[in-house]
């Protein structure tokens, strides 16, 4: 199994069941290291969504008390897992990366920290759910997805933003409910 990309790169690889094996390692790692409650810790993205093609980089979810007060040992024993927080603006979200190596050019994993059972923890767990409960909406948003690669410049964040509308329509079905 080959994970990873380079910064701005984007490429789909086939459904590997591989990235659920290596998703269950490194939440043990994250366990280890940090006092997170294993139930705040969710497979979330493409890589979790049995069949979809998908960027080769484990996204995880770990929900948390509140965002502007993270305790430093927090992030302490994350860095020792071996994840490094990005400088990246996100809103209710704070984005940490593992890398394949010392050199920092190559992302292997994301880490989501998130309100724990806020809004955002929950559309990302509901789209996950929803994209393995329903064949149709998988193949659409893969659509998307290849679309995009088809059709586009290769701008991570604008491949991000070309997807936003599906994720969103996904989003608000979780409210519907």
């Amino acid at each position: 199994m080959n994970l990873g990309l380079k910064n701005n790169e984007i490429r789909l690889v086939e459904y590997s069941p591989k990235w659920k094996d290596e998703f269950e390692t490194t939440k043990n790692l994250i366990l280890n290291y940090t006092h997170i409650p294993e139930n705040r810790i969710e497979h979330i993205g493409s890589t979790s969504i049995i069949g979809m093609s998908a960027k080769p980089i484990v996204d995880i979810v770990i929900g948390i008390g509140d965002l502007d007060n993270v305790e430093k040992d927090l992030f302490q024993g994350l860095e020792k897992a071996g994840f490094l927080r990005l400088k990246v603006d996100r809103p209710n979200e704070i984005v940490l990366a593992k890398f394949l190596d010392d050199s920092y050019k190559v992302k292997t994993h994301f880490i989501h920290l998130v309100e724990y059972k806020g809004d955002l923890w929950h559309d990302l767990i509901f789209f996950r759910d929803y994209l393995n409960s329903n064949r149709e909406a998988r193949e659409e948003y893969l659509d998307v997805k290849n679309k995009y690669l088809s059709n586009a410049s290769k701008d991570i964040i604008e491949y991000t933003n070309y997807k936003e509308e599906f994720v969103k329509e996904i989003y608000k079905k979780r409210k519907d409910f």
